[in-house]
């Protein structure tokens, strides 16, 4: 069974998609989460840093939403408009992803939405009661 996952006081998209996708109530796909801070349409300012470090705030929001959460991701794709900003993402990655991390993919892009500097999107398990 598919189920649209949106996290508490998140409105659903304008665009065609949703948030997460949580699957035979196990498996969670998510959208790609870019750097915008929660309830506007504004990116966290502070460059690419800023904008991983919400992106990854975002993402843990809707994993929470689906049941799963960090600690159960097993890959996430990192899209970057522009791959000189990788060692910065990195860092901020491997504060959210200590120990165990996820399997990853990492591509520079032409262009992201909202002209955002970074988009990470995860595929994660919700745990066994």
């Amino acid at each position: 069974m598919k189920e649209v996952i949106i996290p508490a006081g998140g409105a659903k998209p304008l665009a065609p998609y949703s948030p997460a996708i949580r699957l035979d109530g196990r498996l969670v796909f998510t959208a790609g989460q870019v750097g915008l801070l929660p309830g506007t349409s504004q990116l966290a300012e502070g460059g690419v840093t800023a904008q991983a470090r919400q992106a990854l705030e975002n993402l843990k929001a809707v994993l929470d939403a689906a049941a799963a959460g960090l600690d159960t991701v097993v890959k996430t794709t990192v899209f970057l408009a522009d791959m000189d900003d990788y060692a910065a993402v990195n860092e901020v990655y491997g504060e959210y992803f200590k120990e165990e991390p996820p399997a990853r993919s990492a591509v520079q892009v032409a262009r992201l939405p909202v002209n955002a500097l970074v988009e990470i999107e995860a595929i994660a398990y919700v745990k066994a009661d």
